[in-house]
């Protein structure tokens, strides 16, 4: 027996598709043969399972499981819940590896896996190995075991483990995604006064789609906040691995401002420490964290990528734009929102008390969003080879870590290949709105020379 995944289903940092279309249960049983076969040959024979509140999750879940038993690995399925609970699972429970089916904040039809393999990040090179083995059919046998491990409680414990903060009132908004009953569980047992939205698990998004990025898909918790008066307001996207927050006032406090605020009382107690940004990451966030007496890391977009150099750096805690958080100070070190949002209660507390006047402290900057340009696949990773050459014989100053990140005096400019599209994603933030368009400019021009127009662009 083998299997053949579908090319575009094997991503980056998971494994994910369009379910009926480029992902199904014979792809799920195919990655339990494959995932099962490699966590045995490492030694181990069990695999927790979690799965998102998705329609198709049930149905990968049991063909998964099949695939993991046949394999002779033991599935422990832990049920609903976000998929940091899933990462909890694996770093408590006696597994050799995890496997989350979840489509985190992408459409209803798109569901996937990501997965985890002796505590560490399972990704790339992981994911194409797990293809070979399928394709070949390299696959070991045996009769495992299924069995059900309630965690959600002992989770729930874990978050407020040490807690010190104070009462806040608070606005949270789980977008009907999977954050949903662990979060009802930690705000009852949180000080203070919290008026939830959409905690009920609904896989088509009935209120708006669970991304915490795109301002747009805050307006609820702006609402909630402002009519009730609150303090602050904290949303999680579909899987709960990433965070999401207003301040009293109904400002957005992004990814990078959120890491400034959690950096601090981290940096109190460990002095010197690194703390690593992705590469899209304001640079008032690096300032802000040499000041506190950090080593600021910018550090490849990706939440794999950034927890393995976590581990190489030791680095206590880590944050990408996109609201990923990874504390490892007094944590285990993967993306947590749940655990994010309860170590910012605790921050703010430490701080003074408030989060609007922390969010208002902070240097004012002008930036773009998250520009896209449709460019060929092929084309994708040469483009900004290109740009590089020409801005290393201009004799800019450039950052290579993940594409071009370009300083100049009136801010910067970033222009990567995504991941996990075929498209190349630019960034710039300037103190003031002329530098930002001189900015702009040279990102337009300097895609021109290599044939690249900036199409319509839509919020995504």
């Amino acid at each position: 027996m083998s299997h053949v995944f579908h090319p575009t289903s094997l991503r980056e940092y998971d494994i994910r598709g369009i379910i009926g279309q480029t992902l199904g249960p014979d792809d799920a049983y195919a990655i339990g043969r494959s995932f099962g076969t490699l966590v045995r040959r490492a030694g181990g024979g069990k695999v927790a399972v979690g799965r998102d509140g998705r329609e198709s999750s049930p149905v990968l879940e049991a063909a998964l499981v099949r695939g993991l038993g046949e394999s002779g690995a033991d599935a422990v399925r832990i049920g609903l819940g976000p998929t940091p609970m899933l990462y909890y699972a694996e770093a408590v429970l006696d597994v050799g590896g995890g496997i989350m089916i979840t489509g985190s904040h992408n459409p209803p039809d798109y569901n996937g896996f990501k997965m985890v393999l002796g505590h560490r990040a399972f990704f790339g090179e992981d994911i194409q190995q797990l293809g070979r083995m399928a394709a070949a059919g390299d696959w070991s046998d045996g009769e495992g075991s299924v069995s059900d491990e309630d965690i959600l409680d002992l989770y729930v414990d874990r978050l407020l483990q040490g807690f010190d903060g104070a009462a806040f009132r608070i606005g949270w908004d789980a977008g009907n995604g999977a954050a949903g009953p662990a979060l009802e569980k930690l705000a009852a047992r949180l000080p203070g006064e919290h008026h939830l939205l959409f905690t009920e698990v609904d896989s088509r998004f009935p209120n708006h789609h669970p991304d915490p990025t795109d301002e747009a898909n805050l307006a609820d918790l702006k609402a909630l906040v402002a009519e009730k008066r609150l303090d602050f307001g904290i949303a999680f996207d579909g899987d709960g691995d990433r965070i999401g927050a207003v301040d009293g006032e109904g400002r957005v406090v992004w990814g990078d401002q959120l890491l400034a605020i959690l950096a601090e009382p981290v940096l109190a107690e460990m002095p010197g420490a690194t703390i690593i940004a992705d590469v899209k990451a304001s640079q008032a966030l690096y300032d802000r964290i040499a000041a506190l007496g950090g080593a600021p890391l910018m550090w490849k977009t990706g939440h794999s990528l950034i927890k393995s150099k976590m581990k190489e750096t030791g680095a206590p805690l880590a944050g990408e734009m996109s609201g990923h958080v990874f504390f490892a100070h007094d944590y285990y070190g993967f993306d947590d929102a749940l655990y994010a949002a309860v170590r910012l209660i605790r921050a703010v507390t430490k701080l003074g008390g408030s989060l609007t006047a922390l969010k208002s402290a902070m240097p004012k900057v002008v930036n773009t969003p998250e520009l896209r340009f449709q460019v060929d696949e092929s084309r994708k990773f040469s483009v900004v080879e290109e740009v590089l050459d020409r801005l290393a014989a201009d004799g800019a100053e450039v950052n290579r870590t993940d594409g071009a990140r370009v300083s100049t005096a009136d801010g910067w400019w970033l222009l990567r290949a995504s991941n996990t599209q075929d498209v190349l994603v630019a960034r710039a933030e300037a103190k003031d709105q002329e530098g930002l368009d001189r900015l702009v400019a040279q990102i337009d021009a300097q895609l021109a020379l290599s044939g690249v127009a900036r199409g319509p662009q839509a919020g995504h």
